[in-house]
């Protein structure tokens, strides 16, 4: 029995401000490895005109989305391809910022082991969170841990 495809990327236009009012969209994400470059490249293309610099936008949102994404598909929705993951996004004069939700049941992000500290080098866990938080300008997650939201500040 073969597994049937991963419904389409859906992109919702929630409101499309003047200059200086936001922009809102929101994509739903099939819980699929394989849509998460067409994810990705989806937002930062919603985003260009935007406050990041053009090497924030190919680099930090990209690397820290797709992080997020691929964290979302594997752990909270188990890659089961009939789940969709939540992707929601604001751009303002000052700032993206990113929520992406799965469906799991969430974890506690200070559980996650330092990825710097001696003990935990050869370990894999913790390096993606460890990664998130160098790209982006602030991570906070809902006290669930199945939502994570990343702010990427103009620059």
């Amino acid at each position: 029995m073969t597994t049937p495809p991963a419904p389409p990327l859906r992109l919702v236009v929630r409101r499309r401000g003047r200059e200086g009012q936001p922009l809102e969209f929101s994509l739903g994400v099939p819980s699929d490895l394989a849509c998460v470059g067409d994810a990705v490249e989806l937002v930062a293309l919603q985003c260009r005109a935007g406050p990041l610099s053009m090497r924030r936008l190919a680099f930090n949102l990209r690397t820290a989305l797709a992080e997020a994404l691929t964290n979302a598909i594997t752990y909270g929705s188990r890659r089961d391809p009939a789940k969709v993951v939540q992707v929601r996004v604001e751009v303002t004069v000052q700032a993206v910022v990113i929520r992406v939700q799965d469906v799991g049941d969430g974890f506690d992000p200070a559980a996650v082991p330092d990825p710097t500290v001696p003990a935990n080098v050869a370990k894999e866990d913790g390096r993606g969170l460890f990664v998130l938080r160098h790209l982006v300008d602030q991570v906070t997650f809902n006290p669930k841990g199945n939502v994570i939201c990343l702010t990427l500040r103009a620059g």
